[in-house]
């Protein structure tokens, strides 16, 4: 070993993780089995634990070159990466450094037995397995594996095929109890290591909740449990660590009393800017707007408007929509006077409309309001991200939760929409009953309005 290589093994870190001994036991059993799979709540824990044993094995891997995945690069590098402060990055403080590795986000590292590389890659995509296609990687840590899509899955088992030290390392939150990493994998390897078929040695498993982190003081785990609502599905996943379907009303806490969680507009207080949601119909659906007003530093978030346009089995125009657009961003202006309407976030799906829209606005540059005789700048035009239904849901039941979403009285279709909100017990994922029962169009608006702001409002970040 050089002395330039024994200066940089001087450098690491210490970082202190308090272990629980549930946890020690699954670390312990990890280093010698094939599969590992650490599964439970928020805060649990389990991340760590797989986080420490993939570097403790990476230290003397045979194999250079080692694969890391979330349900995105960014997550995968965030989580596993970063850590906060726990990640690989931390680890190895003084001896790693990121770059580029034939197109790969990638983290090598200075270990005893020579340079690892580690790649990030997304896995939640259907075409995400085509970027390690060709690969050949010893070591395997995946977080959230709930979320990646079954190729990804079986592709990057395909690519350690020729791995000399072979060890996978899966962490996920729970999910239904049909979901398919279920079905295909845990459950199926825990049957067949009770039968016989599978030794023990190729499966490890350990389930976890927030209580069994003693990382977690007392004063943390009670406002981590205040952000959810007690015997909601999130709760019993996040907190609990349960598998559990999901059923009934998406919003449980808001049907059952709308009314503590409506606002009359004059008591809505000081608003940074608005954000309007918009969901375009079909041919039995309806145009939906939803104007949605942040609090200064997102510590909270008010519906404060809402509109529909009828699209009458398909007689709906551009023309009308844009008009109904203007005619909406008008009366969003009058009643919130002052506070800038920032963005317009419309359905990716109907692109043909977003360029008529954005056209039509961008010709104007201005509406003018004759009743105040002034002008109303146009917002940015956007596509909507569309992020994960389940994910916009979880957003939003846990600012009501926190008292940190309210509704204006100006939004009786939203109200509507979050009162008649059920779930879909014949889907697999967690995922809205969309059978023209209830109101699906406003809901969809309504989240066009905030998801892109979701982690700031989650966090309470300032505002940039």
């Amino acid at each position: 070993m050089t002395s330039v290589r024994k200066r940089r093994m001087r450098t690491t870190g210490r970082i202190d993780y308090r272990f629980g001994e549930k946890h020690l036991a699954y670390m312990r059993r990890a280093r010698l089995c094939t599969l590992n799979a650490a599964e439970g709540a928020v805060r649990s824990g389990k991340t760590v634990c797989n986080l420490f044993v993939f570097a403790h094995l990476l230290e003397f891997s045979r194999d250079r070159l080692h694969l890391a995945t979330g349900a995105t690069t960014s997550g995968a590098k965030v989580i596993l990466g970063d850590g906060n402060g726990f990640g690989l990055e931390a680890i190895f403080a003084g001896r790693c450094r990121w770059g580029l590795y034939k197109g790969f986000d990638a983290l090598t590292v200075s270990t005893l037995c020579g340079d690892k590389v580690v790649l990030f890659a997304g896995g939640r995509n259907a075409d995400s397995f085509r970027k390690i296609r060709g690969l050949g990687i010893g070591m395997w840590i995946a977080t959230e594996i709930n979320l990646h899509h079954p190729d990804m899955i079986k592709e990057a088992f395909s690519r350690q095929l020729a791995a000399r030290d072979r060890h996978v390392f899966w962490d996920l939150n729970p999910e239904a109890p049909g979901a398919f990493i279920y079905r295909e994998y845990l459950d199926r390897y825990a049957r067949a290591v009770t039968d016989g078929t599978l030794s023990p040695d190729f499966y490890n498993y350990a389930h976890f909740t927030i209580y069994d982190n003693p990382s977690v003081p007392p004063g943390r785990l009670s406002e981590i449990e205040a952000q959810y609502e007690k015997g909601s599905l999130w709760y019993r996943r996040d907190i609990l660590g349960e598998r559990c379907a999901a059923e009934g009303m998406v919003y449980p806490r808001f049907a059952d009393d709308p009314s503590q969680f409506t606002l009359d507009p004059s008591s809505v207080g000081n608003l940074s800017f608005i954000s309007v949601g918009v969901d375009f119909g079909g041919n039995r659906s309806k145009t939906t707007f939803v104007a949605v007003g942040f609090s200064p530093g997102f510590t909270r978030m008010t519906a404060l408007c809402d509109a529909v346009l009828d699209n009458r089995m398909g007689e709906v125009t551009a023309d009308d929509v844009n008009g109904a657009c203007e005619a909406f961003l008008l009366r969003v202006s009058r009643l919130y006077p002052g506070v800038p309407i920032r963005y317009l976030f419309c359905d990716s799906e109907a692109q043909y409309l977003i360029h008529g829209l954005k056209r039509a606005l961008q010709r104007r540059r201005t509406i003018f309001d004759p009743r105040n005789r002034t002008n109303v700048p146009i917002p940015s035009v956007l596509n909507a991200l569309k992020r994960p239904i389940h994910e916009r849901i979880a957003c939003a039941t846990s600012l009501f939760a926190a008292g940190r979403l309210f509704l204006t009285s100006d939004c009786p279709h939203l109200a509507a929409g979050l009162s008649g909100a059920v779930w879909d017990s014949s889907r697999e994922k967690d995922t809205r009953l969309d059978n023209f029962t209830s109101d699906i169009d406003i809901l969809d608006a309504f989240e066009y309005a905030f998801e892109r702001f979701m982690g700031k409002l989650v966090s309470g970040e300032k505002e940039e």
